[in-house]
């Protein structure tokens, strides 16, 4: 089922760490030709260049870099070592930093007709008015096993207990923070991708419901 260029169609999707939230939506985002956008991309970015930089004044620094950041270009940039990932979990707390991000990715999808964001608190405060509203939930241990293996990849003395600890601190400060914590959004469909176990399946799940939106609102 394709989308006509007038159509808009905006989905959020949400979940914790290595719950399989990115390739879902990268995934449905390529089969329907929606503008992706994942939110911990730009929160690792904006860990990235504090670490970097290490500048005085943390907020003034981050608007300067987010007023002429090219999302596209964060792709090129390798952010996911254990630093950078440890240091965008204790940033993502702070309120002023995530009004940053919020502006940035709010203008995102006002730019566009079609969006999929990915993150943990698009469906409660980015795009709480969105067509459809995807929560991702794993199992620790899957999620740590599917997170391992990319890591792994890259680093060959990686342990696998280390990474499973990582994500369950990580996860317990998404749901605990009193900014923006991990939440499920009223009507959010579940996706339990520790249940599905391969992506084919999410994948259908998801495009069931995402061809049954385009019908309900659209007619066909």
């Amino acid at each position: 089922m394709k989308l006509k260029k007038s159509d808009k169609l905006i989905i959020a999707a949400d979940g914790s760490a290595a719950s399989g939230k990115t390739t879902g939506a990268k995934k449905i985002s390529k089969k329907f030709g929606l503008n992706f956008l994942s939110s911990g991309l730009l929160y690792r970015y904006a860990s990235y260049r504090l670490l970097k930089s290490k500048p005085k004044n943390k907020i003034l620094f981050l608007k300067k870099i987010f007023k002429k950041t090219n999302y596209n270009n964060l792709k090129k940039i390798d952010l996911y070592s254990s630093k950078i990932s440890e240091y965008t979990s204790i940033i993502a707390k702070e309120k002023k930093i995530r009004l940053i991000l919020k502006s940035f990715q709010k203008k995102f999808a006002k730019r566009y007709n079609k969006v999929c964001i990915e993150g943990r608190d698009i469906g409660t405060v980015i795009l709480p008015k969105a067509d459809i509203k995807f929560f991702f939930v794993c199992d620790l241990n899957t999620a740590a096993k599917r997170r391992f293996k990319e890591l792994k990849k890259k680093n060959k003395k990686i342990k696998f207990l280390s990474v499973r600890k990582q994500l369950q601190i990580r996860n317990y400060r998404d749901v605990s923070r009193k900014n923006s914590p991990l939440l499920k959004s009223p009507g959010a469909v579940i996706v339990d991708t520790g249940k599905l176990k391969n992506i084919p399946n999410m994948i259908k799940k998801m495009s069931e419901i995402v061809e049954d939106k385009i019908k309900s609102k659209y007619g066909r």
